[in-house]
This record gives structure tokens, C-alpha cells and sequence, in this order.
């Protein structure tokens, strides 16, 4: 959400965003249906792309550390319920920038 919240500045940049999940294609959809997440959502089942960049698994306190407990209570503060877990909740993300991709012959 907070990438979202900063869309305005991002165009300003002209920069391209994609997110990847390894969520099935359905649980993806309904992301972005449910968030109106503007930019692409591609699926890597396979997490190939995690491995790539050292994406590993995260242990118990990084996952259900304190610092996690307290964004969930400020959520529910909100309003918002956290969701519960459909897939691996230790498979860490990460941001990766200035990234080139070119298309194999």
C-alpha cells in the first residue's frame, strides 16, 4: 500500500513497477482487484526469481517478530483486519531496482 500511496511521484519518474508474487493467478487477480493495484502482478510459482535475489525464507521473529505484531495493531486500529495466511508466510520479499531484462533470441 504504501507504493501505491506514492503512484503520483512514481509516474513523475517515469520508472516502470511490477510486482511478483508466487501466489496462485486467482489469489493475484483478486489482489489487485480488492486494492486496485495499478501496476502489473506477474506470478513466479516457482520462485526462481526469490532465489535470484536471495529472497530466502524469513525465521519465526523475523515473520512474527514484535515489530510485525505492532503494524498488525495498527492496522486493526484502522479498521483493518489482517487477512489470514493462504501460502508460505516465511518466503521473504524485497525491492529490487534498476532492473534490465532483455528478451532471449
Amino acid at each position: 500500500m504504501q507504493l501505491q500511496q506514492r503512484k503520483t511521484e512514481i509516474d513523475l519518474l517515469e520508472v516502470r513497477v511490477a510486482a511478483v508474487t508466487f501466489e496462485t493467478p486467482q489469489r493475484a487477480k483478486t489482489y489487485v482487484e480488492e486494492t486496485g493495484f495499478p501496476w502489473p502482478m506477474l506470478i513466479d510459482a516457482s520462485r526462481s526469481l526469490y532465489r535470484v535475489f536471495e529472497m530466502d525464507r524469513g525465521s519465526f521473529w523475523a515473520v512474527w517478530g514484535l515489530q510485525n505484531w505492532g503494524a498488525y495493531f495498527k492496522l486493526m486500529a484502522r479498521g483493518r483486519m489482517p487477512r489470514r495466511p493462504h501460502n508460505d508466510v516465511n518466503q521473504l520479499g524485497g525491492d529490487v531496482s534498476q532492473l534490465k531484462l532483455h528478451a532471449m533470441p
